[in-house]
């Protein structure tokens, strides 16, 4: 199977993607570029002219992933919105702990929106950097209504 790689930016970083259709495999974010296309869905994401990457699958919510059903809850996050670690532990059955190191795993964010779970006491984290995860959240506050409508 031979994938697609590429990048494009969001504000100060790179937005590295490995995809293959509509399956993407794998999303870093980067201060380096890396030349290659990035799925369109994603560039329109990025640019605030979607909300909508429900019709992207992700490999981290397939049965076989070690998170998938917590990788799967936060997909139903709408955009715009957001849900405390807790809150996504009580819908699987877990710790918010263990909902926090799924996040810290989740290999395809933004198609797993890991950004929209917060922690109770504030935003909580987001590697490499939590500036990204404000810049996400701020940009779907922005969007939210345009796209409504």
């Amino acid at each position: 199977m031979e994938m697609t790689g590429g990048s494009c930016r969001f504000g100060l970083w790179y937005v590295h993607v490995w995809w293959k259709d509509d399956t993407v495999y794998q999303v870093r974010f980067s201060p380096e570029p890396l030349d290659g296309p990035v799925h369109p869905g994603i560039v329109r994401f990025l640019a605030g002219k979607t909300g909508d990457l429900s019709y992207l699958h992700s490999v981290a919510t397939e049965p076989d992933h070690q998170y998938s059903d917590i990788y799967r809850r936060v997909r139903d996050i709408p955009y715009g919105k957001t849900s405390t670690y807790g809150e996504i532990a009580a819908l699987v059955g877990t710790s918010p702990r263990l909902v926090g190191l799924a996040m810290k795993r989740n290999p395809t964010p933004l198609v797993v929106p890991c950004h929209r779970v917060v922690s109770v006491a504030g935003i909580g984290g987001f590697s490499p950097s939590v500036d990204i995860k404000e810049a996400l959240l701020a940009m779907e506050k922005k969007n939210k209504l345009r796209l409504i409508q």
